[in-house]
């Protein structure tokens, strides 16, 4: 069963309820004061890729970069020096 949220306008409470889905709709006993709530547009975490970086949904269109949000991506990104290679000599001739 689904997971919904409600509000209860006499006691200004927001509370949640498993319920099947063709009872969504219809109001929900408030566990406060046991009068009906109405169901309201839950708020959930969600995910999205943009431009390969995950996104929370909504979100502001901007990005992090060096602990700044920023609007745009850099063009050019600092990346880690990884290990340098190292030099094996060839199999050439002697």
């Amino acid at each position: 069963m689904p997971l919904y949220e409600y509000y209860c306008q006499h006691c200004d409470g927001v509370f949640e309820a498993l319920r099947p889905i063709k009872e969504a709709v219809l109001p929900a006993p408030c566990p406060a004061c046991q009068r009906d709530g109405q169901r309201i547009l839950s708020s959930f975490m969600a995910f999205t890729y943009r431009d390969g970086y995950p996104r929370r949904i909504p979100d502001k269109g901007t990005y992090w970069h060096l602990g700044k949000e920023v609007k745009t991506l850099p063009k050019r990104m600092r990346q880690h020096p990884g290990p340098k290679p190292v030099k094996r000599p060839s199999r050439g001739r002697s």
